[in-house]
């Protein structure tokens, strides 16, 4: 029973397949290398967020509202993220890093930074 286990685990940590829902993955397939990477990091960065005991429930994260991410082959780091959560914005940095495909997570860190005041919204083209 254990051999079978284990392979089961293993796939469901490492397959994008199992790791995300099916339309999920062909829409990811449709776009050019880059995008696909930053798309497929603001994704495990929603998911990773809500999968943690914190209180945000994450529904939009933004790469590039206060820094540009710098991207590298299957690398992205994001120090100037945003993420929305119950109707506010809050600072997030992120680094993650994909495999060849952009598709499967390999690492993923990140911090969740300070609310962004309401009034800061309209100069950084956020929205409730």
């Amino acid at each position: 029973m254990k051999i079978v286990a284990y392979p089961l685990i293993f796939a469901a940590t490492f397959s994008p397949a199992l790791a995300m829902d099916q339309s999920l993955v062909r829409q990811f397939e449709k776009l050019d290398p880059q995008t696909r990477l930053e798309q497929r990091c603001d994704t495990e960065a929603m998911e990773r967020i809500n999968a943690d005991k914190t209180t945000f429930k994450p529904d939009k994260v933004i790469a590039y509202t206060f820094a540009e991410p710098v991207m590298k082959e299957d690398k992205m780091k994001a120090p100037g993220a945003v993420f929305r959560s119950k109707g506010e914005w809050y600072k997030l940095k992120f680094k993650c890093r994909t495999d060849a495909e952009h598709l499967g997570i390999l690492s993923f860190e990140y911090k969740i930074g300070d609310l962004v005041p309401r009034e800061n919204w309209d100069e950084f083209y956020l929205y409730p």
